[in-house]
């Protein structure tokens, strides 16, 4: 008892003493994540952007199962002007800046205001809103401040992170989260380059195009949707990764102003257990191919359909939208290495990235203003076609690229592969043009829509 007493005795003043430590520096008593919101905030900006668009008058049978097809484009178009508010990220001291598409991408006019309160107007150079994400420009600026861009593979689930913007509308907040999950797949705007950094630092509306940040100081995406019923944040916020945004920065440094995004030419599905095992993998994972166009470089690299792509660039893909994002990491004219599977054994394979080739020539024409249906537009369908109208790999004919004035009221789509009008086949845009610009009472027309056969009448 006398030992267990001493042994009390001498330890007890070390816990006491232990536990009434105070703070000993000034960084202990401040510790926070002050010094990291002052180096990174001036980087965020305000973007307030405004939109015209055209709005056609209402009328209550537009709501009628039966009649709304009667009054598709009733009413003379009216402009009506819609502002955007969102946010932006400073790239360079020379005024590069980074949003989402859908802050800026139709605006007509574009305004800027950093954290210290200076106003510039801003120009897009490069949009693409299938990835939702634009890059402009602030002209005539120079030592502004800029976050520089992380490596998005070096990102793991756990790490502490910022999201500043401008929610709501209420001026620059900050809020602090952690990164809770890699590689969630599916379009913004359900594309197929959707590869999301998920967070559950709180993010609303308003803080599209706003930064996540590293504790590093380094941008790690660009904040631009969240997963909610009621509008507001329920801590699933998803931000678009830091690599793909160096991507858009190579090309607009390049004089592009549109996204060009590599061409895979191939269609496939993930490897679930079930195919796991018929394959005899150990696990599930990676992307069997189960089509492939003539022209795909997947195919001139030696893919077959079957094979499974297991990895791009060393990096495993477990989806088409992560092998889609990593393609697009590399320009149109660089070479990725992917991983084949085919029968057991496994080959690294060179491919070459090309954009969706124009070959045959999409031969577009537009109907004049004095034809049956003004404005209307036909092209050949080739892989570029495919790719911009997301037509199946395997479409072939002519197919309708634009409306006109008429096109909707009438029944037509764009995406709508032509194949008879009026009992005449049809080969080549010509012929289409040549039917729809004396098209009349009771023209028949028959057409492909998303892989199902329409008959129209009019």
């Amino acid at each position: 008892m006398k030992y267990l007493i001493t042994f009390l005795f001498c330890v007890f003043p070390i816990l006491v003493v232990a536990q009434a430590r105070l703070p000993e520096s000034r960084s202990e008593i401040s510790l926070s994540f002050a010094p990291l919101v002052r180096d990174t905030a001036p980087a965020v900006v305000n973007i307030y952007a405004k939109v015209i668009t055209q709005t056609r008058q209402r009328t209550p049978f537009m709501n009628d199962p039966f009649f709304e097809r009667f009054f598709e484009g009733f009413g003379q178009p009216q402009p009506r002007v819609q502002n955007s508010l969102g946010s932006g990220v400073i790239l360079s001291a020379d005024g590069i800046v980074v949003s989402n598409y859908h802050v800026v991408g139709q605006a007509t006019d574009i305004r800027i205001v950093l954290n210290d309160r200076r106003e510039y107007t801003a120009r897009v150079l490069l949009g693409d809103a299938e990835s939702d994400l634009a890059i402009l420009q602030i002209d005539g600026v120079e030592g502004l401040p800029f976050l520089p861009l992380r490596d998005s593979d070096t990102v793991e689930v756990g790490e502490l992170v910022l999201a500043i913007g401008n929610p709501f509308g209420v001026g620059q907040t900050v809020s602090s989260g952690i990164v809770s999950g890699l590689a969630r797949s599916g379009g913004a705007n359900g594309g197929g380059l959707g590869y999301f950094v998920q967070t559950d630092a709180p993010i609303n509306p308003g803080n599209s195009g706003g930064a996540l940040v590293g504790m590093d100081g380094r941008l790690i995406g660009v904040n631009t949707r969240i997963l909610s019923r009621s509008g507001g944040s329920n801590g699933i916020g998803f931000a678009i990764p830091s690599d793909l945004i160096a991507a858009f920065m190579r090309q607009a440094e390049a004089g592009n102003d549109r996204f060009v995004r590599p061409w895979a030419g191939a269609t496939g599905q993930v490897v679930d257990a079930d195919l796991a095992q018929m394959l005899e993998l150990d696990r599930p994972g990676g992307i069997i191919l189960s089509g492939l166009h003539p022209a795909s470089p997947l195919a001139s690299a030696g893919f077959e359909v079957g094979d499974v792509v297991l990895a791009v660039d060393g990096a495993e893909v477990h989806s088409p939208g992560e092998m889609l994002f990593r393609m697009g990491l590399a320009s149109a004219s660089d070479t990725v290495t992917m991983t084949r599977l085919r029968e057991g054994d496994t080959a690294e394979l060179t491919v070459t990235m090309i954009p969706p080739p124009e070959d045959p020539p999409r031969g577009e024409i537009t109907l004049s203003e004095d034809a049956s249906l003004p404005g209307l537009s036909v092209a050949r369908v080739n892989p570029a076609v495919i790719s911009e109208l997301r037509l199946p790999l395997v479409s072939d004919g002519v197919v309708v690229t634009g409306l006109g004035t008429l096109g909707a009221r009438v029944g037509l789509r764009v995406g709508d592969i032509l194949q008879v009008i009026d009992g005449r086949e049809i080969v080549e845009p010509e012929d289409a043009a040549t039917a729809l610009e004396r098209a009349r009472r009771g023209t028949r027309v028959q057409a492909l829509r998303r892989g199902g056969r329409v008959m129209l009448r009019f």
